[in-house]
């Protein structure tokens, strides 16, 4: 959530960078400042009121001592209209303070000036390319075909025994998975992130603590007689283990990882492009969590971005980096580098990671602060990222490691599954 503060100091640079971000409601920064300004004049003759009561308090106390009951008691018979204009500015700031809240929450983070302009993927950025293509014979198979062809994964059965995404992993692809996840947690920890086990569903407050409500409620799946939603990822219970907390300045930076299995409604994906793995509703991902100074989060950010290519490199997989335009970033972020893997079979790009770097718009709301070296609380600024998210990551393994004897295992992984080959 942006300070109220930085809109009214910074008004136009405000409204540039959320032109940037294709927001289509621009009104509401002078909503803002208006209300804004009505709150702090409902404040201010609040004040006025209370000092002006507190002040005649003080004389009725001194006129009675002063055996001046007649002058006390013409002053006490005002102090019934001073408690109601007190109650009235009362009620009148509380309901301003409100309105302001419920349009401040309608803002998306400004982001960072690097963020080029653009409304689709297609605009997004390549800021880089590593790694050469497979060539594959032309009998190669995509990986739903070869899940199937090697007794890997079982979609149909994950249809009946829940709905389309949410498939069966059997055998090698079982255990593929669970190299995976603790090589990505093993490696996490070298790099200095502190591995958390955390809870798969969070309240209302930890939801909107780091901006996926209200903002994503419809891709949520929510519990309702529990009032509780599955988590979309890690990322929000792990930052929201900082939720009103005020760290020292020598506890910067915070770094935690952790393995959860992710839910997504996914509303509206249709189509060949989310066929197999591509685009489930149930997947296990890897997140790493930073909490740091910020003045160090964009070195922070691109060391967690060096930090996922280092993954993929080990993988042997080629990938690129897109720097997200506007259009196509989260609500909540400043800024965000996604990685995709090259699927040698589909002959195309595959997600598998982003990384952000949130600001204060997260720690803003979840009063996460630090103490300087003033000793004054500040906000803290937040940063996450898929290090890695594992469905995508399985698709393009199998299909660009696919030979006429099987499929070959990333010698990386070898001490994890226990087999070569698949």
């Amino acid at each position: 959530m942006l300070q109220v503060s930085y809109i009214r100091d910074n008004r136009e640079q405000v409204l540039e960078r959320l032109a940037v971000k294709n927001f289509k409601q621009p009104e509401l920064v002078d909503e803002i400042i208006e209300l804004d300004d009505k709150r702090r004049s409902t404040q201010t003759s609040m004040d006025n009121v209370s000092a002006e009561a507190n002040a005649a308090a003080k004389q009725i106390g001194e006129l009675m001592r002063g055996g001046k009951k007649a002058e006390a008691e013409e002053i006490k018979a005002k102090t019934g209209a001073w408690k109601e204009d007190i109650k009235k500015f009362g009620d009148l700031l509380a309901a301003t303070e409100e309105e302001l809240y419920q349009k401040l929450v309608l803002l998306p983070n400004l982001p960072h000036s690097s963020v080029p302009k653009g409304l689709t993927p297609e605009e997004n950025e390549v800021v880089l390319e590593n790694g050469a293509k497979p060539e594959l014979p032309a009998n190669a198979l995509p990986h739903w075909e070869l899940a199937a062809k090697y007794n890997l994964i079982d979609f149909e059965l994950g249809v009946k025994i829940t709905g389309a995404g949410f498939p069966v992993y059997k055998n090698k692809g079982a255990k593929l998975q669970r190299a995976l996840i603790n090589y990505f947690i093993d490696e996490a920890e070298k790099a200095g992130y502190s591995e958390v086990s955390v809870p798969l569903m969070v309240n209302e407050a930890s939801g909107f603590g780091t901006s996926q409500l209200p903002d994503k409620e419809g891709q949520m799946y929510y519990v309702g007689i529990d009032n509780l939603y599955l988590i979309p990822t890690a990322e929000v219970p792990i930052t929201n283990m900082f939720r009103d907390v005020i760290l020292k300045a020598d506890e910067l930076p915070v770094k935690n990882c952790g393995h959860t299995p992710c839910f997504r409604r996914e509303a509206g994906s249709y189509g060949a492009h989310v066929r197999g793995l591509n685009r489930l509703h149930q997947f296990d991902k890897v997140e790493i969590v930073q909490v740091v100074h910020p003045d160090t989060s964009y070195d922070t950010l691109e060391q967690m971005s060096a930090h996922v290519q280092g993954l993929l490199k080990n993988l042997g997989l080629p990938y690129r980096v897109l720097r997200l335009c506007g259009g196509d970033m989260g609500f909540g972020s400043a800024l965000t580098y996604d990685m995709e893997t090259w699927s040698a079979a589909q002959q195309r790009w595959l997600e598998v990671s982003s990384v952000s770097n949130f600001e204060t718009f997260q720690s803003n709301r979840l009063k996460l602060r630090f103490r300087n070296a003033e000793g004054k609380t500040q906000l803290a600024h937040t940063l996450n990222g898929s290090a890695l998210a594992l469905p995508r990551i399985v698709a393009t393994l199998l299909e660009n490691n696919q030979t006429e004897n099987g499929i070959k295992i990333p010698e990386v992984l070898v001490p994890y599954t226990k087999f070569e080959w698949i």
